[in-house]
């Protein structure tokens, strides 16, 4: 059965007033949230730290989803799910997709009780996923270039979803389909009818005065 969930992005926080931001989503609903993790080299950005995510993972009853976009998963998978991460998600592009290395990230984050997900680029055949989806507890769909929030929805990732949605639904795996960027009601309203369960949205979300009326709008 497919979720709806909201996972509202950090990367568009008030980062002066973290675990404001954070209880007043979990207060309109959201049952997870979503720490973009840069390191400035598989994307030109930096964002978040193990630090940050452990000083306000306990905060809240949500869903630490963290999405790492990191040149070196192997080493800083684990250490985020050390800091309270519920969830980790990498990028097969940064394990040049080899299939030993990508075992080893999910394989080191089950056996800390983390789940796992992978993650692809707009550029990256989805199928590149399928042997991954009865692995895993979450695929990540990347609607825009990973490393930079308020991008534009690409509208390609819809074929990502619905053939994610087909091959999931047809192995009858448990494996979630998250969307994150360029997400908005419309986006999202096609990512929710093409078969995703997890909404990723920040620039949407953050920075406004009708918070909820926003939230609603992506059910």
């Amino acid at each position: 059965m497919m979720k709806n969930y909201i996972a509202p992005s950090l990367l568009s926080a008030d980062k002066n007033d973290l675990k404001n931001e954070i209880l007043k989503v979990e207060k309109l609903g959201a049952e997870w949230i979503h720490w973009d993790v840069m390191d400035g080299i598989f994307v030109p950005n930096k964002s978040y730290t193990p630090e940050q995510v452990q000083e306000y993972a306990k905060c809240h009853k949500m869903v630490n989803d963290v999405h790492i976009m990191v040149q070196d998963p192997k080493k800083w998978a684990p250490i985020f799910a050390d800091a309270g991460a519920d969830l980790v998600t990498f990028h097969l592009e940064a394990v040049d997709f080899c299939p030993k290395c990508t075992a080893k990230v999910i394989n080191d984050l089950h056996a800390k009780n983390c789940k796992a997900g992978i993650s692809i680029k707009p550029a990256t055949n989805v199928k590149t996923c399928f042997p991954w989806l009865d692995k895993v507890d979450l695929v990540l769909v990347m609607s825009v270039e990973p490393g930079k929030g308020g991008q534009a929805f690409i509208p390609s990732a819809l074929k990502k979803i619905k053939k994610l949605r087909k091959y999931i639904d047809k192995h009858n795996l448990n494996c979630l389909i998250e969307v994150d960027g360029g997400i908005n009601a419309e986006t999202g309203a096609k990512c929710r009818k093409a078969g995703a369960d997890i909404l990723v949205a920040g620039s949407y979300i953050y920075g406004h005065d009708d918070v909820k009326e926003r939230m609603e709008s992506l059910r």
